[in-house]
């Protein structure tokens, strides 16, 4: 079975995932409440924007823990490992800087051009986007610290830390809203005081972390010897940049698309039922957190093992997704008014809610094949699937969306999640695992 640690690991990640999500997702109505519905697309519209901006993650975060995780395994010595942290830290700064820099110049044409306002002024629509800018940067550059705490096991801690700030970033905020003044700009700024945090404590943790192994060591800053640790990870780096911009790709692009076509109000709900179909992806990842770095040892060393690890995996996340789905699909609306507490939204959100639980609940499945591949380091085919995955579609998107309103979204997503589970999976494993369907 598995040793000790990791069942603590894969607990301690689940338990947080669960609480951060649930409590984002049950503060919800407050906000729509002391804030309006507008300005809280306008919140739908920035955790949006995060998850864009985790496209410059290059796969930069898998790096880092792989990297880290090979070190602690004895594959790499303790100067190059260090030299490839330090040229990575280097890299996360300037696309912060650089992401977060065009974001703030472009805030007034993303208002006007972009975002569909119909009553919050539009200046004040502007300074929310700068603040946004700010936060946004602030949160992406913590990436890289996860991804250390990741590959360095201590999920445990690491899944303290984050209860801690979600609590912070989300229920923070509501005394905040409810007593001294309920607009947008006060909630942004109060977002990069929490990043602000959250960077400082992280940053120090490191430090201190890897404060034994660089006791007699030059790391240096001379950029050639950095970069010259970075070009020996470049490939596995760009495959998994790729992959992160194709599961990015695959979930984002539709609440791009629509954050231009449809009105910011809607956009609210179309983002409270996204939001709440969501938690579904949720219940795979501590799974595959936890399970990769191991999945990549045993793909290598013993190939039994691995099957029997894959084999777990499928089964974890399908038990623990499949009702999950079942249930948000059968019951949306209940689960909206009890959520809410308010008849409009459940009839106005249920049908989206519905078809992207059960979406969800597809792609949760077909996203498994993933760890075969990452851990033969072959993601080729994972490129050419989540392609094909876009080309249909962007236009379906547009064409349902004009058609049919935000559940012509739902219908898409549903559609083309079943299409690629029962034609491309199969496939994959054709590839890699010759009789293992």
């Amino acid at each position: 079975g598995l040793s000790m640690s990791l069942k603590k690991n894969i607990l301690a990640s689940y338990a947080t995932q669960i609480y951060v999500t649930l409590v984002g997702i049950l503060i919800l109505p407050l906000y729509l409440k002391y804030m309006g519905a507008e300005a809280y697309g306008l919140v739908g519209f920035f955790t949006m924007l995060q998850a864009w901006f985790n496209l410059l993650d290059m796969g930069l975060t898998p790096t880092v823990a792989r990297e880290t995780a090979r070190f602690r395994g004895g594959a790499t010595d303790a100067l190059s490992y260090l030299r490839l942290l330090r040229g990575l830290q280097l890299i996360f700064c300037a696309i912060a800087l650089l992401g977060g820099g065009v974001m703030f110049a472009f805030s007034g044409a993303i208002a006007e051009r972009w975002l569909n306002v119909q009553t919050l002024p539009l200046a004040q629509v502007e300074l929310a986007l700068q603040l946004m800018a700010v936060g946004v940067a602030l949160r992406w550059m913590s990436g890289f610290y996860r991804g250390y705490f990741l590959g360095a096991e201590q999920l445990v801690w690491l899944s303290g830390f984050n209860t801690i700030l979600a609590t912070m970033r989300f229920a923070g905020i509501i005394p905040i809203l409810v007593f001294v003044n309920n607009s947008i700009e006060i909630f942004f700024a109060y977002q990069i005081i929490v990043a602000a945090i959250e960077i400082t404590i992280l940053f120090k943790k490191y430090k201190q972390s890897n404060k034994q192994i660089s006791i007699n060591l030059k790391i240096s800053w001379i950029p050639a010897n950095l970069f010259a640790e970075i070009k020996r990870i470049i490939k596995f780096t760009t495959i998994m940049t790729f992959a992160s911009i194709a599961w990015i790709l695959i979930t984002q692009t539709d609440k791009l698309i629509l954050s231009k076509i449809i009105p910011l109000t809607e956009y609210a709900y179309f983002h409270m039922a996204t939001l709440a179909a969501s938690s579904i992806l949720l219940i795979s990842n501590p799974i595959s957190n936890s399970l990769l770095p191991r999945m990549v040892l045993s793909f290598s060393k013993n190939i039994d093992d691995f099957l029997k690890i894959y084999s777990n995996a499928t089964q974890w996340i399908c038990i623990s997704a499949i009702p999950t789905c079942a249930i948000l699909f059968m019951h949306s609306e209940k689960i909206i008014f009890l959520w809410t507490n308010n008849y409009y939204l459940s009839q106005k959100i249920s049908p989206t809610l519905s078809l992207y639980s059960l979406g969800n609940g597809i792609l949760a499945i077909s996203s498994i094949p993933y760890f075969i591949q990452y851990s033969a380091g072959k993601l080729r085919l994972h490129l050419l699937g989540t392609f094909i995955f876009l080309i249909v579609l962007i236009p379906s998107l547009m064409w349902a969306t004009e058609k049919y309103g935000i559940a012509g979204a739902g219908w898409v997503w549903v559609a083309i999640n079943t299409i690629y589970l029962f034609f491309w999976i199969p496939f994959i494993h054709h590839v890699f695992l010759s009789n293992f369907h």
